[in-house]
């Protein structure tokens, strides 16, 4: 049984909104729904992805959007929670449990998942940019990597941006010299370093083999996969030097998809820090080990075309629903001013609290 992704939806990221979580999700599915040939009766799932404590949220929704589907519910999974909300459906799809099942993330900008007070083996340090200054500061000391090779990934993601008119930082225009002479907010991590939470809502549409023969261009889901080592610092502090998760949930994906990194034409990396891009490079197999520094210079993929986290800002349900909109878009042709040529194989790579857990997605057009 083949997975494919036949539609998707992004909108607007925002500081914030008057709207409720729920009215944010449901303006992205009725925009959805306008523009696919799947008709309503046919979705047969609905999963919502948000750290909102919110209950009932997808049954709410469901609702609110005029869906009655047999499958209903919420996946939570911090910053990873959008793409483990896709392989939910894509696995509810292959064991043929549902047809069609449509995949929506959402958050407001106060999101719960912003700060991690339950990890106490962080002790004080309890804000992402911690870990990620550690993981920086490693890299530093035993590569030779330096503030530039970071801000040169800021630099390359907020111009990326001003091609997106749903990125949060779109038409702004920042200088190289900017994003170096910014403030620093943990050693050796400066502003622009950092992505921006947000608001905004994403939504897309999984379906099966005989449901993508409706479609023109469907994008096959080639290999997915997640691996998560736990949920405290300390369970992924055995080394600086590597995600673990994400190097298994790569492997696994890859395997899967029966190729290697050197036929991925475009990635989505979650640069929620610039390091964390950098460290994705390396982890995934783009290059080897110390050597990320190099693959900004000269990458054999183009990564993170819609601004990544940096440049589109970071509403945690969103993300990875967005990421992964975005390589669909890419594969079938319609990213507009974004588009990139001669495309095939695409990669997302999505994760959540330093790592602990990370998910790869490989699709084909």
């Amino acid at each position: 049984m083949r997975v494919a992704i036949t539609s998707s939806d992004t909108q607007k990221f925002l500081k914030n909104s008057v709207f409720t979580i729920a009215e944010i999700a449901s303006r992205s599915i009725i925009n959805l729904l306008s523009n696919t040939r799947i008709e309503k009766y046919e979705i047969d799932g609905l999963i919502v992805s948000s750290n909102s404590t919110e209950p009932y949220l997808s049954n709410i929704i469901s609702e609110m959007v005029g869906l009655t589907p047999r499958f209903s519910t919420k996946v939570e999974n911090l910053c990873n929670s959008g793409t483990s909300a896709i392989l939910l459906a894509y696995s509810l799809i292959y064991s043929r449990i549902c047809k069609a099942v449509l995949v929506t993330g959402m958050e407001k900008r106060d999101s719960p998942g912003n700060k991690l007070v339950w990890d106490i083996t962080r002790g004080l340090f309890d804000m992402p940019v911690h870990w990620a200054s550690l993981f920086a500061s490693n890299h530093f000391r035993k590569y030779g990597t330096n503030m530039e090779d970071l801000a040169s990934i800021s630099f390359k993601n907020h111009k990326y941006a001003n091609n997106n008119p749903n990125a949060f930082f779109f038409e702004r225009n920042f200088t190289f010299s900017e994003i170096l002479d910014a403030d620093l907010v943990s050693d050796p991590l400066k502003k622009y370093d950092c992505c921006y939470p947000c608001e905004g809502a994403a939504s897309i549409l999984l379906v099966s083999e005989e449901l993508a023969t409706k479609i023109e261009v469907p994008v096959w889901i080639k290999g997915i996969a997640q691996n998560n080592q736990g949920a405290s610092f300390a369970a992924i502090t055995t080394s600086l030097d590597r995600i673990l998760s994400t190097r298994i949930a790569a492997r696994e994906a890859f395997k899967q998809a029966e190729i290697s990194p050197c036929n991925i034409d475009i990635a989505e990396l979650h640069d929620a820090f610039t390091i964390l891009e950098l460290m994705a490079y390396e982890d995934i197999g783009f290059v080897n080990k110390g050597a990320g520094k190099m693959f900004i210079k000269e990458p054999s993929a183009i990564i993170n075309v819609r601004g990544g986290l940096i440049g589109c800002g970071h509403p945690i349900g969103a993300t990875g629903i967005d990421q992964t909109n975005e390589i669909t878009l890419q594969l079938q042709g319609l990213a507009k001013q974004r588009q990139v040529e001669k495309l095939t194989t695409g990669l997302v790579h999505n994760m959540a609290a330093a790592g602990t857990s990370t998910t790869i997605i490989i699709l084909q057009n």
